[in-house]
């Protein structure tokens, strides 16, 4: 992708760092790591920033030495924005991104992981990539899904659920306030559907993938939300 949307890639960002590799599934580039030959697998969804950054190819990489298979797709073709974009551009790029196309080639990813042998999925996303799980969670395509620090949902987004469901916000998250999230958990009790709700106390938005290794509270406060997901995904 070309544009004003497509920025250098920021610090936190490199194509080439992790233990996996880039492969094409689903027709589209994806960050693999992982026993290629396992028959459960985890689809992770980066925020608006893209699948290059190195904490989430990080917990990747853990995820994937737990038996694994990890894949973590550039929904975006190469057109993350920066940290530092203006908010006009970050309004224009959800417009040209939005979750639903993101699910749609999610939902071509797992058909393809599903025709290898894979026969079950979990899903996670992160912002963003939360916001295209919650779509995603309306289809039986995967098991079970979690969103991190999500992004903007509705109302809508979560009585469509279908599949348990956790979603893990915030206390200082000004994009979707733990109000919003609570108000979400309300709703998924009102549904005959699995949910786990909670919110992470002196945490602002994005604190499950986008930390400093040199802080040891965020870093804790991440390897608990990671733990609870993993818990999420693998015992629902």
């Amino acid at each position: 992708m070309s544009g004003p949307e497509c920025y250098a890639n920021p610090p936190e960002m490199n194509s080439s760092s992790g233990n996996g590799s880039i492969e094409e599934i689903g027709g589209l580039k994806a960050y693999v790591t992982g026993n290629r030959s396992a028959n459960l697998a985890i689809l992770l969804a980066s925020d608006a920033f893209g699948y290059e950054g190195v904490m989430l190819r990080k917990l990747a990489d853990k995820i994937s030495a737990l038996g694994y298979l990890v894949v973590v797709p550039d929904f975006f073709f190469g057109g993350h924005i920066c940290t530092t974009s203006p908010p006009q551009v970050r309004a224009n790029w959800l417009h040209n991104h939005p979750p639903e196309k993101g699910c749609e080639n999610a939902r071509k990813i797992i058909a393809q992981l599903k025709s290898r042998g894979v026969f079950g999925v979990g899903a996670a996303g992160f912002c963003w990539g939360g916001m295209m799980v919650a779509k995603l969670a309306k289809y039986d395509d995967i098991k079970a899904g979690v969103i991190l620090h999500p992004g903007r949902l509705t109302d809508d987004d979560i009585n469509e659920v279908n599949v348990p469901i956790a979603i893990l916000g915030g206390e200082l998250d000004k994009l979707c306030p733990q109000e919003e999230v609570k108000h979400y958990g309300d709703i998924l009790s009102s549904k005959q559907v699995e949910s786990f709700v909670k919110i992470f106390p002196g945490v602002s938005h994005g604190w499950a993938s986008r930390y400093s290794e040199d802080d040891e509270v965020a870093v804790m406060s991440a390897q608990e939300a990671h733990t609870d997901m993993l818990n999420w995904l693998t015992n629902s």
